[in-house]
């Protein structure tokens, strides 16, 4: 009698005739909802937002210990009406879990994950810095001329020849060289202006940037700016609305930032989409964001090699916002290329303001301070390149400023002038002597350029200059030394530059010409892998 009510109860259980279900069934069915409603979760925001490989890296990265968390307080606030052990052994299972997939994660993390996710990773969890692979064992500087093959153009001929030849025009015309041979061409195209009562500028579609199409601003007489008035001692930009930037992101954030002047609505996003179809693209190059805004907007802009601080300032105190692109060593980091809004300038200071898309605003939001010599010696990096935007209606006051630099042949010779002064002054300065390689590029002047840029190589110049300018190749290619080329390809593929569609691009070049056309097609296929909006890849692609 005594185990009577054991009897009823259990075959109160059994009524129904069906045992109770496996636990490994219960398990399964646990496991199988949770990466539903993650699978779910997921789904809704890529379809949403469409973010991208490292933004949602950067989701699960948050995503998979609250998961965690929240499956074990859930098993231990129901563990009455769960199995008796469903919480221990939930608990064990994902310890198990997240020691199996933290050493696949740390392997994928350092064999597969590219540089940007990496980044992401670290964002996240700062501790992952010590399983970074080790960075590749090039030294600091770009390999040196190969013997035997440098130019028979001295040093004392580069400090003492005269600059300003009438450029040569070669049969490939490249991106760059694009922008110098419309130096005289007239307008092609009719610019609507900008309605006068707002500055409210809607973009059109985003559609692929092209091989540079600046148009020239110069007219028949190049206009003088010594008649401008004399430069204010400070003045200071406003309405400049700050872009913090994502990875390898400075290009498009400063573009984004510039075009805010203007009442530019969109974001970061809009402009990276654009111009930089590959996320872990290290450079987006001058011209890129030159075309961008003619493009995309109803504002203009422009390129210059060649600048210098007066007339930064006397676009600043004429209220056209402008970008430099300039060297940059942050705290515990190597030499970079960088991109920075330049908002204001105080000659009582001695310093100009920056936007630094990196860095912030600086005290209350009017730029970070740089010193005129700090500022300076870092834009020599980059020939000091300068983008200025303005609009339409406002075409012969940028033209009256920029003086004799609206011609870029002009722009180029007074550069090639600036950079031989440098290297007469310090002949160890191996950012001058590739200025003068860059700017004698740009002028045609092929063997001549080649000898700076070996002098530059000579001396010691950063490895990742070629991450950021190509004139380099370009030099070397019209005089025949496609060894150099195919060594400084190596190198940038050692660096990042396999992310560059001109180390690939360069590479394709070097291997058509020496008769490879299966390498040299997959070559310029891999350039277009990476940026399908790169004409000058596609056009070499079909050339052969």
């Amino acid at each position: 009698m005594a185990n009577q009510p054991v009897n009823r109860i259990h075959m109160r259980d059994m009524d129904d005739g069906v045992p109770p279900p496996p636990r490994a069934l219960l398990w399964f069915v646990v496991a199988f909802f949770l990466l539903i409603v993650i699978a779910a979760i997921g789904a809704i925001i890529v379809l949403q937002s469409r973010p991208s490989p490292s933004e949602l890296l950067g989701l699960a990265v948050q995503i998979a210990p609250l998961t965690t968390l929240l499956t074990i307080i859930a098993a231990v606030v129901f563990r009455k009406k769960l199995p008796r052990r469903f919480p221990v052994w939930l608990t064990l299972g994902w310890a198990v879990l997240w020691v199996v997939g933290g050493i696949a994660f740390i392997i994928i993390f350092r064999t597969v994950l590219p540089p940007g996710q990496r980044e992401t990773v670290k964002s996240y969890l700062p501790f992952m810095e010590i399983f970074a692979p080790p960075l590749p064992s090039i030294g600091t500087s770009l390999p040196t001329p190969i013997p035997n093959q440098e130019s028979d153009v001295t040093v004392e001929d580069l400090l003492s020849a005269p600059l300003g030849v009438a450029p040569v025009q070669t049969a490939t015309p490249t991106p760059e060289q694009a922008v110098i041979t419309e130096a005289t061409a007239e307008p092609t195209a009719t610019v609507t202006p900008l309605p006068t009562a707002t500055v409210s500028i809607e973009p059109t579609v985003v559609e692929p940037i092209s091989v540079p199409t600046e148009v020239s601003i110069v007219p028949t007489a190049l206009p003088s700016n010594n008649n401008l008035p004399a430069v204010p001692l400070s003045a200071q930009l406003f309405g400049i609305t700050h872009v913090k930037q994502g990875w390898n992101n400075c290009g498009p954030a400063n573009i984004t930032m510039a075009l805010s002047y203007y009442g530019w609505r969109q974001n970061e996003d809009f402009a990276v989409r654009a111009l930089k179809p590959d996320r872990e693209d290290k450079n987006v190059n001058p011209w890129e964001l030159v075309n961008f805004v003619n493009e995309q907007s109803q504002v203009r802009a422009l390129t210059r090699i060649g600048g210098d601080m007066t007339l930064l300032k006397r676009f600043i105190s004429s209220k056209f916002p402008v970008l430099i692109e300039t060297g940059y060593m942050y705290e515990g980091s190597d030499w970079l290329g960088h991109y920075q809004t330049v908002v204001g300038y105080d000659d009582t200071q001695g310093v100009f303001f920056v936007y630094d898309s990196y860095l912030g605003t600086g005290e209350n939001g009017t730029g970070l301070p740089k010193t005129y010599a700090e500022f300076d010696e870092f834009w020599e990096n980059f020939n000091r390149t300068f983008i200025v935007l303005y609009k339409p209606e406002e075409e012969n006051l940028v033209r009256t400023i920029l003086g004799d630099r609206a011609d870029v042949i002009k722009a180029a010779e007074i550069a090639a002038q600036v950079a031989q002064d440098e290297a007469r002054a310090n002949p160890q300065n191996g950012f001058a002597w590739f200025n003068l390689g860059s700017s004698l590029t740009r002028l045609g002047q092929f063997e001549q350029a080649a000898a700076a840029f070996d002098r530059a190589r000579q001396v010691g110049t950063h490895w990742r200059m070629t991450l950021y300018q190509f004139g380099i190749f370009e030099a070397y290619f019209e005089v025949g030394r496609y060894d150099d080329i195919m060594g400084i390809v190596d190198a940038n593929m050692l660096n990042g530059g396999q992310y560059i569609e001109e180390t690939h691009y360069w590479k394709g070049k070097v291997l058509a010409v020496r008769g490879d056309t299966a390498g040299a097609a997959a070559a310029f296929r891999q350039a277009l892998a990476r940026n399908p909006f790169f004409t000058a890849a596609s056009e070499a692609l079909n050339a052969l």
